[in-house]
């Protein structure tokens, strides 16, 4: 855990936190709002592979949200990152991603990470662009969905960032 992140706890989510991570993801006004229903599932069912920094009420001020690709268990997919208002700019996303992928390399064996990034998501471009460079990995971007292939039609592409092999550095 960065240093100004530091009196913030970071460990799994549990089904009680799916409303306040809804709600930090309703807030961030950049992520695709999933439905709150689904925030309680992802709490559930992919806590092992998610992360939540806690205030020192034990309050939800950012999460991770993510999953071990089936197809690839070895690389962890991140789905969502939101940090509140008023945590931005303290190192705690970049905590969130450190913890969790320490986490998971000694879980799981993990090597790897990819995210997708709309263009003009300076925020996410930096964490994942700076993660990379703490962790002596290679990055690669490429479009993995075309706006056309989104049915609402008014939907940007998405990127996306592959990160690895991690070296440790940052562990």
């Amino acid at each position: 855990m960065t240093a100004a992140a530091a009196d913030l706890l970071i460990d799994r989510p549990t089904m009680a936190d799916g409303a306040a991570l809804w709600r930090l993801a309703k807030d961030s006004k950049t992520l695709d709002l999933n439905s709150s229903y689904s925030y309680l599932l992802w709490c559930r069912d992919f806590a092992a592979t998610s992360a939540v920094a806690r205030d020192a009420e034990g309050e939800p001020v950012g999460f991770v949200t993510g999953y071990v690709r089936p197809d690839r268990p070895g690389t962890l997919l991140v789905w969502q990152v939101a940090v509140d208002a008023a945590q931005r700019g303290r190192g705690v996303a970049a905590a969130l991603l450190d913890g969790l992928t320490a986490r998971l390399a000694a879980e799981r064996g993990v090597t790897a990470v990819e995210t997708t990034i709309t263009p003009g998501n300076t925020a996410s471009e930096r964490l994942f662009t700076s993660f990379a460079k703490r962790h002596g990995a290679d990055l690669t971007r490429e479009v993995l969905f075309p706006a056309d292939l989104f049915p609402e039609g008014s939907h940007d592409p998405e990127v996306l960032y592959r990160i690895g092999p991690l070296t440790g550095a940052a562990r």
